[in-house]
């Protein structure tokens, strides 16, 4: 049975602002005894969740939504409006780049002061400490002042000390978001140690490939509120249809302004899914799926199917239908309906596709449906490429 290691029970976070902010002793003396008025501005409304223990869970969120104020609840830096958060367990925050640091200090120095922020002695901090230099990068600069590392040292000497403290739960906030790419991977790898040693982490990123590589759940906050718990792949779908300001219901809507056909058959409805939840971006590698609704209208004998891809530029990458795929259709009466479900493996190149479905007769010739640009899709963070396919491929080049 699983264990919990943070619950958090209805929990509100409020913060109160002064609306006239007095900055000089000339605006002290001109308002003396006038109340200064006061906005309070609700951060998070009503939070409930759960982690388990072993959990590698995200938390994603348009900037604003209230993420960072929930790490610093959960780290104990906030208390809470109302509500409550409990924790079984020791637990490492590594939620704000520069907390603990002292830009006057070295950077050895800042290493023993931050681990004595983090609860270690001085004498652990020795023993941990080449480990800790040697996973920064930075042992030709450890005796200078903090003041003069640019942000991406400070981020990679602040997570070396963090990931050191062997403690039960580990918060992360953006880790990556300032690290060169080496870093990134050395982190990457560091992600997957923790999840195959089933440590506890809570971990906030815009980063939707780093979430579903390493999350087993995520949670998506809006305004203040968990507006979604679920699996990483349909957060992230979801995430992404709202950092673009997409409505869901509207993404997966038909765009029929150029259809044409004879109306003896109609195409009704096309989907993009990732497993069973609906998508809109797709990353490398993974396997896409396209469902094409149709309703016939009249009795057809043995309908094609089909669809068309096309590039935001109008090239067509990829056409395919049941008699290209020798599937076999039957007669179709008035008033029955089928789907088509086409199963991809991605190989797009970064951008924006359009899917034209389509219903026909034997020869091609004869459309009883056609909509030109139905439904579209996203693919993201795949490799630079000049074309628009990245097929897996191997290059090497030898001297002759």
């Amino acid at each position: 049975m699983a264990e919990p290691a943070i619950v958090v029970h209805d929990l509100h976070k409020e913060f109160v602002l002064p609306q006239h902010k007095m900055t000089s002793l000339k605006q002290v003396f001109v308002n003396l005894g006038r109340k200064n008025s006061k906005k309070r501005q609700k951060v998070l409304d009503g939070i409930n969740f759960t982690i388990n223990k072993g959990e590698f869970v995200g938390i994603v969120g348009r900037n604003g939504s209230g993420k960072s104020t929930l790490l610093k609840i959960l780290a104990g830096v906030y208390a809470p409006t109302v509500g409550s958060v409990t924790v079984h367990g020791s637990l490492t925050p590594f939620i704000e780049l520069g907390v603990g640091f002292n830009p006057e200090l070295s950077g050895r120095d800042n290493v023993f002061l931050n681990g004595a922020l983090l609860g270690f002695s001085h004498k652990e901090m020795e023993a941990m400490y080449d480990d800790i230099v040697s996973f920064a990068e930075l042992g030709d600069f450890m005796e200078q002042k903090l003041k003069n590392y640019s942000s991406g040292m400070q981020v990679r000497l602040a997570f070396s000390i963090a990931v050191r403290a062997k403690s039960d739960i580990l918060l992360l906030d953006e880790v990556l978001a300032v690290g060169d790419a080496a870093f990134q991977q050395k982190c990457f790898n560091y992600f997957e140690e923790l999840k195959a040693a089933k440590q506890t982490v809570v971990f906030v990123s815009h980063d939707m490939g780093a979430i579903k590589d390493f999350c087993d759940r995520a949670l998506l906050i809006q305004n203040g509120e968990v507006t979604a718990i679920g699996s990483p792949d349909r957060i992230a779908n979801k995430y992404n249809l709202l950092n673009f300001a997409i409505n869901e219901d509207a993404a997966y809507s038909l765009d029929t302004s150029d259809r044409w056909g004879t109306g003896d058959a109609a195409v009704t409805g096309v989907q993009t899914l990732r497993g069973p939840d609906r998508a809109k971006t797709f990353f490398p590698g993974e396997e896409m799926t396209i469902q094409v609704e149709a309703e016939f209208r009249n009795d057809i004998e043995q309908p094609v199917v089909g669809l068309v891809i096309k590039s935001a530029e109008g090239l067509r990458v990829m056409a395919t239908n049941t008699r290209y795929k020798q599937v076999a259709t039957k007669t179709f009466k008035g008033g029955e309906k089928a789907v088509l479900e086409a199963r991809i493996k991605n190989i797009f190149a970064d951008g924006r596709y359009t899917i034209s479905p389509f219903v026909s007769d034997m020869t091609g010739k004869l459309y009883y449906d056609w909509i030109e640009g139905a439904a579209w899709f996203d693919v993201a963070e795949n490799k630079a490429t000049d074309g628009v396919v990245m097929p897996d491929h191997k290059l090497s080049l030898r001297k002759v």
